[in-house]
């Protein structure tokens, strides 16, 4: 039986959503909560696992994740006020150490088309070291981090996340075309809620 690469995903839900007002990931959207539009993309990556990296309101975001799909790990981000390199080290550090890389997922990004994940995950097979899906030239999220990369994510401190990482590699950062504007979309106020 042919095997592929063993990915990961990883969704970052530990922020305190301050400019929403807090509960940004437990808000109403559709017939659920917001964080649920990132899991359910998590969820139709190639990946072997999905974990989400919780910091602020905790308990609440965990039963969200938990009661989307109980197959999610859950891992807590003590010192994620740092912002959101800490988030992403805390998911890094979590994985198992047989992981060949990573989607990192923003628990803010609701619309992920799911037919751009497969794509990526063929980039990096071809010899890509990170992927990163585009619209309109504008590059957006979620990004696919292959395991030579964990060393320096783990690295990370402040608020940037994988930015200057991604910055850093040229030609080895594969843009993989999306369908739609759903990898630029997220939700940052209130006001944002609608537009779906």
């Amino acid at each position: 039986m042919a095997t592929g690469p063993l990915f990961e995903a990883v969704v970052l839900a530990a922020g305190s959503g301050s400019r929403f007002g807090g509960g940004k990931l437990t808000a109403a959207w559709g017939p659920g909560v917001l964080l649920e539009g990132a899991l359910a993309a998590a969820f139709a990556a190639p990946v072997r696992s999905v974990t989400v990296v919780i910091g602020a309101d905790a308990p609440a975001v965990a039963a969200a994740a938990r009661a989307f799909d109980p197959r999610v790990l859950v891992v807590h981000a003590p010192d994620h006020a740092e912002g959101m390199a800490a988030s992403l080290r805390t998911g890094i550090a979590s994985l198992p150490a047989d992981a060949d890389g990573a989607f990192v997922f923003l628990g803010d990004m609701p619309r992920v088309p799911p037919a751009v994940l497969g794509r990526m995950a063929q980039a990096l097979e071809g010899g890509a070291l990170a992927a990163a899906p585009v619209w309109k030239g504008r590059r957006g999220n979620p990004v696919l981090l292959g395991r030579t990369l964990f060393p320096e994510l783990i690295g990370l401190s402040g608020d940037a996340g994988a930015r200057g990482v991604l910055q850093g590699l040229g030609d080895r950062l594969a843009l993989v075309e999306s369908p739609d504007d759903g990898v630029l979309f997220d939700v940052d106020t209130p006001e944002d809620l609608p537009q779906a």
